[in-house]
C-alpha cells in the first residue's frame, strides 16, 4: 500500500475507536479482514447479492464487500466478532443449532446478522416476512428451512416472554 494512495480514517470498530491507513478502492471487508483481522466476516460473490460479508454499520446490515471503508469514517461497525456477550445473538446461536440451520457455515456470519436484524426490528414477523427479510443471504447448503425455523424460534420464545403475566407485587412489613 503506497502512502501517496492511502488516506487514514477513523472509526469505531467492535466498540474500539480506531484510526488506520487505507486505498480509497478498499472494500470494508477487506479492510476488516485483511487490515483488523478480523476474519469472521465472509466474502463470497464480491457483489453484496450473497450476503456472507453482512455486518452492522451505525445500527444497519450492510454489506461490507460493496461499501468503501473510506465511507465508514466516523462510523461505528460491528462484525460478528462483537457479539459474543449479546443476549440475542447467543438467543439465535443455540436456536442456530437446535433447527439445524448451520451446515458449512460459510453464510452462517451473514446470516446471524440478518437474524438479529430481523428479531429486533421486526418482532412480530411471520415466516413470510422472515424469508422476505432473508432473501438478500444466500444459503447452498440448508434450503432455508431451519434458519426460518431458528429465527421463528427466537421471535415466538420473544413473544411468549413478553405475554406472560407480570408477578404480583406483595408488600413486606
Amino acid at each position: 500500500m503506497s502512502d501517496a494512495f492511502t488516506k487514514t480514517i477513523e472509526l469505531v470498530v467492535n466498540q474500539a475507536r480506531i484510526a488506520d491507513r487505507v486505498e480509497p478502492r478498499t472494500s470494508l471487508a477487506d479492510f476488516l479482514r485483511e487490515q483488523r483481522m478480523l476474519c469472521g466476516t465472509n466474502i463470497g460473490c464480491e457483489q453484496g447479492v450473497c450476503g456472507a460479508c453482512t455486518i452492522d454499520v451505525d445500527g444497519a446490515p450492510t454489506r461490507s464487500c460493496i461499501t468503501s471503508a473510506i465511507s465508514c469514517a466516523g462510523s461505528a461497525v460491528r462484525t460478528i466478532e462483537d457479539f459474543d456477550d449479546d443476549a440475542t445473538m447467543n438467543e439465535l446461536r443455540a436456536a442456530f443449532t437446535a433447527e439445524h440451520a448451520l451446515q458449512c457455515g460459510y453464510c452462517t456470519p451473514g446470516m446471524l446478522m440478518t437474524a438479529r436484524d430481523i428479531v429486533t426490528r421486526i418482532p412480530n414477523a411471520d415466516d413470510a416476512r422472515v424469508r422476505l427479510e432473508l432473501s438478500g443471504n444466500l444459503c447452498r447448503c440448508t434450503g432455508y428451512v431451519g434458519i426460518v425455523r431458528a429465527i421463528r424460534r427466537v421471535l415466538d420464545a420473544r413473544r411468549a416472554r413478553a405475554a406472560e403475566p407480570l408477578a404480583p407485587l406483595t408488600m413486606t412489613a
